[in-house]
């Protein structure tokens, strides 16, 4: 029995893909907080779709043995951002989870394409099928996962922007150890089936929406 998700020998495939969807995911942070007047992340070097800029190991191995995880954060400085501040904020933090969106539906529609209609072999195929099938997963569960409202994820650096400055204060002086009871979820097999599982079971509708959309667009010029 295999201590992980997938089978070893798709281990090349994993971590092409984890190091693709981590460097967009990041890329999307930094260009946005740019964009939005913080050149806080592109004076560190963060504005790059180079992945040795984005890559936390600790997260990538998470990911690797989890099958979700986290990179390096973008640094952001909210008042250097256009205002209205928050709105600016929510953008950037965002920009992450949406780039993982985004990419999940783009390997939707070329699966779809290549596997219905390209004249390929059957191991070409089985290939291109293991390819697309990681692809798919791990975008939709770093998108799921990142907006989880648990510091210091996507999801948390949201949610505070609609609460007050003084209770985003206090919640600060608890952060390290809210980090610590989440790692619990995550390794605690009872305690992860009745949080986390629920969560990922989220991607078959949103997959299975993904490719009703994408075949009702191909109806729309075929």
């Amino acid at each position: 029995m295999s201590l992980f998700w997938f089978e070893l020998s798709h281990l090349p495939v994993i971590l092409l893909v984890i190091i693709l969807a981590f460097t967009f995911h990041e890329f999307g942070h930094a260009w946005t907080a740019y964009k939005l007047g913080d050149d806080t992340a592109y004076m560190a070097g963060r504005v790059t779709l180079n992945p040795m800029a984005h890559i936390d190991w600790f997260g990538f191995l998470l990911l690797i043995v989890a099958g979700f995880g986290w990179a390096k954060p973008v640094p952001v400085r909210e008042s250097r951002l256009r205002r209205p501040y928050r709105l600016s904020s929510i953008l950037v933090t965002a920009m992450g989870p949406f780039m993982n969106l985004v990419l999940a539906f783009i390997g939707v529609a070329v699966a779809l394409l290549v596997l219905n209609f390209a004249d390929l072999s059957d191991s070409m195929q089985k290939k291109m099928s293991t390819f697309f099938g990681y692809w798919i997963i791990i975008n939709l569960n770093l998108l799921l996962f990142n907006l989880i409202p648990v510091p210091p994820l996507d999801g948390y650096r949201i949610a505070e922007q609609f609460l007050p400055l003084r209770s985003r204060f206090r919640l600060m002086q608890y952060e390290q150890w809210v980090f610590f009871i989440f790692l619990l979820l995550v390794f605690v097999p009872p305690l992860r089936a009745v949080t986390l599982d629920p969560l990922f079971s989220l991607r078959e509708p949103i997959l299975k929406g993904m490719q009703r959309l994408v075949i009702w667009i191909l109806h729309l010029f075929m």
